[in-house]
């Protein structure tokens, strides 16, 4: 591919250093968000939003690609989303009912088979699992970022904050900075940020360093290994994550966290999902080293 014809916004980051994890104490023991550590990048550049519906489209037209969810014939969708007929309805998560499994969902039809990509082209692509991510870069001849590498740049040169914006949830006058979930998870949504699913990327003020969305809307694939005890002795520079672990990190958080549920929109936050797990809340934005 000519990187020219790539339709993504990109922002270089000079090499720089950052204080990594979680320095309120709030985050998830079992997602081992501590010890808060100091961390040496090499300068990179990264995408400026989520990949889009649109931008994934020109990849799969350029290659043929069939991503994981189109050959399993099924994906994840959120409850509220779902646009299927009821055949294609084959069930739901064991403990987490909010999500069916449907039929025919995918990145082109992200809550089923009565949804289009073409109706939000400008909305973060879902439906993909890392694997298909890693597709995505090899084409584009671009990278998934290091866990590391995503929480410098979504920090936006803030020190040691809870979001890219500050401390504080909402603004000065009640807007709201990031679409995440408001109302009562998972049944009832008053969409006061204006959204019940995706927002379109740009919807949101971006941090310090151009970057829009690093709170909220998507979950967004990271290269690493996801394991617990890594920040107790990872490198102090540019540290590519754990060789082994329980599956791929993702950062960022969706639209559907909330802290009733899942306070994971800080920007310190990190969970994991298997490397072949698709749903309607994940996505993913690339990198590259600069020379």
């Amino acid at each position: 591919m000519d990187p020219a014809t790539r339709q993504v916004a990109e922002v270089a980051l000079p090499a720089g250093s950052f204080a990594m994890g979680d320095a309120f104490g709030e985050g998830y023991a079992k997602d081992g968000e501590g010890p808060v550590h100091a961390v040496a990048l090499s300068g990179f550049s990264i995408d400026a939003t989520t990949v889009t519906n649109a931008e994934f489209a020109r990849f799969v037209e350029a290659t043929g690609y069939r991503t994981e969810s189109e050959a399993y014939g099924y994906s994840a969708v959120f409850h509220l989303l779902a646009q299927a007929p009821d055949k294609d309805i084959l069930g739901s998560a064991e403990g987490a009912g909010w999500w069916l499994t449907v039929r025919g969902a995918s990145w082109a039809h992200p809550h089923g088979a009565e949804s289009s990509w073409r109706q939000i082209p400008q909305h973060p692509v879902v439906q993909v699992s890392w694997n298909d991510a890693q597709a995505y870069c090899a084409w584009a001849g671009r990278l998934l970022p290091t866990e590391a590498q995503w929480e410098y740049a979504a920090r936006g040169g803030l020190e040691s904050k809870r979001y890219p914006w500050g401390d504080e949830l909402l603004g000065p006058e009640g807007e709201h900075r990031c679409n995440i979930w408001q109302g009562e998870f998972p049944v009832r949504s008053t969409c006061a940020d204006g959204f019940l699913g995706t927002a379109a990327v740009r919807s949101f003020p971006p941090n310090g360093f151009g970057l829009h969305e690093t709170s909220g809307n998507v979950w967004e694939w990271c290269s690493d290994w996801f394991l617990p005890k890594y920040y107790r002795n990872s490198p102090g520079a540019d540290p590519a994550g754990p060789t082994i672990g329980r599956g791929r990190v993702m950062r960022g958080g969706s639209f559907l966290c909330h802290d009733s549920y899942c306070n994971r929109y800080r920007v310190a936050a990190r969970t994991s999902n298997s490397a072949d797990s698709a749903s309607s809340n994940t996505g993913f934005r690339t990198v590259a080293p600069r020379s």
